[in-house]
């Protein structure tokens, strides 16, 4: 069975690259080529990327285009999209929608052969997939940055989560990839 890996970049204060924070100025702004390799190399363990609408239609207007390092495997590895609105995905190659119960759709997916998911993209869809209980793995690579406002990665929950460290790995610009589980799990 495949795990549901959440990938997201974070400031040290817990904040999400969504909205007009400053972490995103912070994410381009540094010059870290064997960060980049490895998070290219890890792109590619990658069986598929899920992700949602508002997410979706960003990167189809970016990456099909793009010449960044990334590309490749943003384009070449197959992609779902979660929506219950969006009707085609022809923008970005490699892209189906699916529109049902985002529990069971996960279900299915995580039921069929191949390399783990990986779910990317804003923090609602995160939040949706935090609450859900459906997170196998977090990979959270923290700037080195804070931004004392912004979006949270995780939403007000109904108990602690409880996480054990799986692996972790620190890059010349300060970047930090922290991988944790679910502790009971």
């Amino acid at each position: 069975m495949r795990k549901l890996i959440l990938g997201f970049y974070v400031s040290l204060d817990g904040k999400s690259a969504d909205g007009d924070n400053g972490i995103r100025d912070v994410m381009m702004s540094i010059d870290d080529p064997e960060q980049e390799e490895y998070f290219v190399s890890r792109l590619w363990e990658a069986g598929a990327f899920l992700m949602g609408r508002n997410t979706y239609e960003i990167m189809a207007g970016y990456w099909p285009g793009s010449d960044h390092p990334s590309a490749r495997a943003m384009n070449e590895i197959p992609k779902v999209v979660f929506s219950r609105t969006l009707k085609t995905a022809d923008d970005w190659p490699e892209t189906r929608i699916v529109g049902g119960d985002t529990a069971e759709e996960i279900a299915k997916l995580k039921a069929e052969p191949g390399k783990d998911l990986v779910a990317a993209g804003g923090t609602a869809f995160m939040h949706s997939l935090i609450k859900l209980g459906v997170v196998d793995e977090y990979r959270l690579w923290v700037l080195p940055a804070a931004t004392g406002k912004g979006a949270p990665l995780f939403p007000e929950l109904d108990r602690a989560l409880n996480l054990r460290l799986v692996n972790s790995k620190a890059f010349p610009s300060g970047i930090l990839e922290l991988v944790y589980a679910p502790a009971d799990k």
